[in-house]
């Protein structure tokens, strides 16, 4: 299992990274204002209802559903019932799509009315999201694909498919000049990724398994176990959406920039979350269906197991990090160009209240992984939608005072209620037991951090006043140095709190 999670973590850093390049960009030609908000929110309408319809809850559905007609029934079952649900998700996605152009003024109306002050940006705002929207019903199919090479043990392609999208928005900004302004450029570079990720995954498809074809709609008993998971999976994922949006509208009531540092934050924040929590959990979600339906139960928990602490293990850094030293971060990846220091300071502060929930969020795509694996997506939903009242309540309660860092927080919040029921309701059904060894490596990681962030705070202060004696790459060289420092004194730590034995056993699972 861990083999395939260095690959999807590789291919996944590699997209990261290139996303920075890509950020780095954005941040110096666009900077942080009207022109800037207005292409967040064209990216941010796909994403969102991507995460909903596709990464999120159809994942949780089709994934285990997919695993267990193969293993039960067969290849041909199997590629029977994945005709049925492409040919369903196209009509839908492109339903969807149609309507989203058609009404885009009135969705802009709802989803960003603060843009209403300001014809000239609201009608901006319209017209990338019509670029970007199409994205959506690509990248759906995109997301078939990828499950079905999941199930197959094949994950390199779909980790791989988003390098496109930072590569394709790199050139159009390359090529900015030639567009009405740079953010009709970077809108295009997000369309024209959608293709160039289709062709990846439909090329390894079709190659190892064989592209879904259109086929007639029967609601067998396969395609109603998929509906039955798929309508508490989206109710789920469109919670955490909700939260998404909710700083979406909120924020475009804010001084501008407010959307750019959450931005700019929260692509920090996706660093960890990515690399980490979502590669784990795609590799996981498979594999715990496949032992569930050998009826390999014993095996099903300890790959959990081994999940959670593989994902604290990587995780603690950026956490330390982001809480002690966000400024020094923010400054040295993105101020530059029409980005200043002042804009990297709100990122910073922003990018410190989303660290606060980043271990919710790194790890529950493994805590949910049991109740997806056997076909059980209401449980979770249960548990995201008690996080989202909160986290929107928290919201409008905080935002006044605390502007965008008050949005950050509510959504730290919503990620820890969200993830503690889930982990109760594991431990109430039997699906994952929280031991003596566990909370021992728990209380171990928690005190790694703490030594690491105190480490980074105390380097990030006495350095500055040599630091800035340089008169070029301070920043830079302040974050190298952190960098240094942070993996000298983490692994120290975790070799004196852990022992070389412990490593071992974990990387042989």
């Amino acid at each position: 299992m861990l083999r395939r999670i260095f690959t999807v973590g590789g291919f996944t850093l590699l997209s990261r990274l290139t996303g920075f390049a890509r950020d780095i960009m954005l941040a110096a030609i666009l900077g942080a204002g009207p022109i800037a908000d207005a292409f967040f929110v064209a990216l941010r309408l796909p994403n969102h209802f991507r995460a909903i319809f596709a990464e999120g809850a159809f994942n949780a559905a089709f994934v285990p559903a997919y695993a267990h007609v193969r293993g039960d029934h067969g290849e041909s079952s199997a590629r029977l019932f994945a005709d049925r649900i492409f040919t369903l998700l196209f009509a839908s996605q492109l339903v969807l799509l149609v309507i989203a152009l058609f009404f885009m003024p009135q969705m802009m109306s709802i989803l960003a009315p603060g843009f209403s002050d300001d014809p000239a940006q609201r009608q901006l705002a319209i017209e990338l999201t019509r670029i970007t929207f199409p994205y959506l019903l690509l990248i759906t199919l995109v997301t078939l694909y990828g499950g079905m090479l999941n199930v197959m043990q094949r994950f390199a392609s779909a980790a791989a498919a988003s390098i496109f999208l930072n590569i394709s928005m790199m050139a159009t900004l390359a090529l900015a000049a030639f567009f009405p302004s740079a953010g009709h450029a970077a809108a295009w570079g997000v369309l024209i990724s959608g293709f160039l990720q289709y062709v990846l995954l439909a090329g390894d498809l079709s190659r190892h398994g064989g592209l879904p074809r259109f086929a007639p709609l029967k609601l067998d008993q396969d395609v109603r176990g998929f509906f039955r998971a798929l309508g508490p999976a989206t109710l789920g994922s469109m919670g955490t959406q909700v939260a998404l949006f909710a700083d979406t509208i909120i924020a475009t009531f804010l001084p501008a920039g407010a959307l750019s540092a959450l931005y700019y934050a929260d692509r920090l924040n996706q660093l960890p979350i990515g690399v980490i929590g979502i590669a784990i959990g795609t590799v996981l979600l498979p594999e715990m269906s496949r032992q569930l339906t050998s009826g390999d139960d014993v095996a099903a928990k300890a790959s959990q197991r081994r999940a959670f602490e593989f994902t604290l293990l990587f995780s603690v850094p950026f956490v330390a990090a982001f809480l002690t030293v966000p400024d020094v971060i923010m400054r040295a990846m993105f101020a530059r160009g029409a980005f200043t220091k002042a804009d990297a300071a709100e990122a910073g502060a922003t990018l410190a209240a989303y660290a606060i929930a980043l271990v919710p969020f790194v790890l529950i795509r493994s805590a949910v992984a049991p109740f997806y694996a056997r076909k059980d997506t209401a449980t979770p939903m249960k548990a995201a939608l008690t996080g989202i009242a909160v986290n929107v309540a928290l919201k409008v309660a905080l935002v006044g005072a605390l502007a965008q860092v008050g949005l950050a927080l509510a959504t730290a919040v919503g990620a820890w209620i969200n993830l503690l029921l889930v982990i109760g309701f594991a431990v109430r059904a039997g699906y994952l037991e929280i031991d003596r060894a566990l909370t021992l490596a728990i209380g171990k990681f928690i005190a790694v951090g703490v030594v690491l962030g105190a480490a980074l705070w105390a380097t990030a202060r006495y350095a500055a006043p040599y630091l800035a004696q340089l008169s070029a790459l301070r920043d830079e060289t302040a974050l190298a140095l952190l960098i240094g420092v942070g993996a000298l004194v983490y692994g120290a730590a975790i070799l004196l709190l852990f022992g070389t034995r412990w490593l071992r056993a974990l990387l042989r699972g």
